[in-house]
Order: C-alpha cells, then structure tokens, then sequence
C-alpha cells in the first residue's frame, strides 16, 4: 500500500497538539527581566559618544556643548569653570584642539571638557538640588496651609488630606553630590 494515502493517527507524523500546547513559553517568559530592563534605561541614557575621563581631584569634570546658546561656554566660565588642557590628563592627547580659539583643549566634536572646583560644584548642587526643593516645598505647604483658611481665633478650619504634607518642609542636611 502506498504510505501517501495510509490513513495514520498522527497526521503524518506530527506530535499531538496538546501536547504543543504545553510545551510553549507564555508570553510573560519572553519579557525583559527588571535587572535588565534597568541596564537598558542605564545604557540609554548614557553619554556613551563621549569618552569617560577620569577624575582630577578636587575638580568636577563635565562636558560643555559649543553650540548651546542658552547655557553657553562665555556663561560657565563666568561661573568659574576652566577649560581641561591636554597636558592635565595623559592619554588624551587625541583628543586635543590642534587649531583655533581652544588649542591644547580636551574636546570631543562640539563638546569641550571643562573642570569646576568642587567646593563651587557642591554649591551649585545645593543650591539647585537642595534648597530650591525645600523653598517649594514651603510653598506647597503655605498654600496647602491657606486652602484650609483658620476662623476668628486662629484655629483651622479643616485639614489637609493626604500623606507627607506634616514632613514636606522638615529641614534636612544637604547631601554630597
């Protein structure tokens, strides 16, 4: 008999489908682990076109746009920032302006690596990431504080719901960036 037309319960050979079934992965098998979800937020926003310096003590090191109006160079270095020479870090010598206004600079296409005392980086970093949060945080609660309103002696005529309102301008140290 022809092997074509024998009738067979396998459909040819084929494994049951059942059983298909429950060898197949479930979809959620296939998803990125947190771990790895976190590297690829990590990977994303890193500012891998630009070479990791190392550090010079004492100094914050940050790479400054050539091209950027609003937060221009002239700025910074108004605020104290002193353009990186070559010679401060070794093996970075490919990296150095051969011609123009920053010759024997660090520069990396538009960007130029610029240093900053850390003593005035720790103040910039309070200032901005510190004590303008607390600032807002006594607004928040002051409005917060007049939304509720008080009557004839003094006392309030309701209260704020919600968790950390009594926390929300607790003073706390600045930390160290």
């Amino acid at each position: 008999m022809d092997t074509r037309i024998k009738k067979s319960l396998s459909a040819g050979g084929r494994a049951n489908r059942a059983n298909l079934d429950s060898s197949r992965e479930s979809p959620e098998d296939q998803f990125v682990s947190s771990d790895e979800r976190r590297k690829m937020w990590r990977d994303e926003w890193t500012q891998s076109a630009l070479p990791n310096v190392p550090g010079i003590p004492g100094w914050h090191l940050c790479w400054l746009s050539t091209t950027n109006s609003y937060d221009s160079i002239d700025k910074r270095i108004r605020l104290g920032y002193v353009p990186v020479k070559a010679d401060e870090l070794p093996g970075f010598d490919n990296y150095r302006v051969k011609a123009g206004e920053q010759t024997g600079y660090i520069a990396c296409n538009e960007m130029l690596l610029y240093k900053l005392p850390m003593e005035q980086y720790q103040e910039v970093m309070a200032h901005f990431h510190h004590e303008q949060p607390l600032e807002e945080a006594n607004k928040i609660r002051l409005q917060a504080e007049q939304q509720v309103g008080r009557d004839s002696s003094g006392r309030r005529l309701g209260q704020v719901e919600g968790e950390g309102m009594e926390n929300i301008d607790k003073p706390i140290p600045a930390p160290m960036f």
